[in-house]
């Protein structure tokens, strides 16, 4: 497939992770590993698409009062030097994908075994408890070169807190300012790298599929499907990543 083709499939992602409040990072960066060689131009170029695509999320979810800010700081407060942290140790291409393929299969399957049987329950949660899940998901999100938002959504989908309208509202400014700390930390390390003619038009692409996703993910989208569409998205992204750089398979 030729690299012209890459904002149009861009544009894909962002429409249809943005509808369960995710930037998309895990698939540009599985979608970039196939056309780009430097490792952290890859990474690089996910974190820059992220930003774009989760801000766009953020403002809307903020526009239709689903976001909490009173709930939602200690999950942020506690991630972003974490993910400042992880975005600066260096791994090798296959263990970076490996991680990160690991971490979106888990996810996935205890968002699919969550949601068999459905109960949707409001628990609250002390801020020790948040300032502990946002700086172990932050750390991961560091690590592995995402927002760590399709981290955290099935996690707190799992754990009972908020129903799934409020955890992607959370997911969103959860990517947004790791994805800002990650990028951060991969310019203080010397390793940010970005093609400019190419993210131009991949920018241009998740921003439009990001605007209309955000809009579908508030305005048309019920809670149960949102969750459901997370599952899916997750464990096939993760299971296409384990299989891909550990044993060579395609899917």
């Amino acid at each position: 497939m030729s690299i012209d083709y890459l904002p149009y499939i861009f544009f894909l992602i962002a429409l249809f992770y943005s509808s369960v409040g995710f930037g998309g990072g895990s698939s540009y960066l599985a979608v970039l590993s196939l056309f780009m060689s430097e490792f952290y131009e890859i990474r690089s170029t996910a974190l820059v698409l992220n930003v774009c695509v989760v801000t766009i999320g953020t403002i809307i979810f903020i526009r239709n009062r689903v976001f909490d800010i009173k709930a939602f700081w200690p999950f942020l407060a506690a991630s972003i030097p974490m993910a400042y942290f992880g975005a600066q140790l260096q791994l090798t291409q296959k263990a970076f994908f490996l991680i990160l393929g690991s971490a979106l299969l888990m996810a996935g399957l205890f968002m699919i075994l969550k949601f068999v049987a459905y109960k949707l329950k409001n628990k609250t949660f002390s801020i020790p408890k948040k300032l502990s899940l946002g700086g172990s998901v932050g750390l991961l999100a560091g690590i592995s070169g995402i927002g760590g938002g399709i981290y955290l959504s099935p996690l707190l989908n799992l754990m009972d807190w908020k129903n799934p309208r409020t955890i992607a509202s959370l997911a969103s400014i959860f990517i947004l300012v790791n994805s800002t700390a990650g990028l951060a930390g991969l310019v203080i390390a010397g390793t940010f790298q970005v093609n400019t003619d190419l993210i131009v038009q991949l920018v241009i692409a998740v921003v439009l599929g990001g605007s209309i996703g955000s809009y579908l993910s508030n305005e048309k989208f019920n809670v149960r499907i949102i969750g459901i569409l997370t599952a899916i998205l997750v464990g096939y992204v993760g299971l296409r990543l384990v299989l891909l750089h550990g044993f060579g398979i395609r899917i």
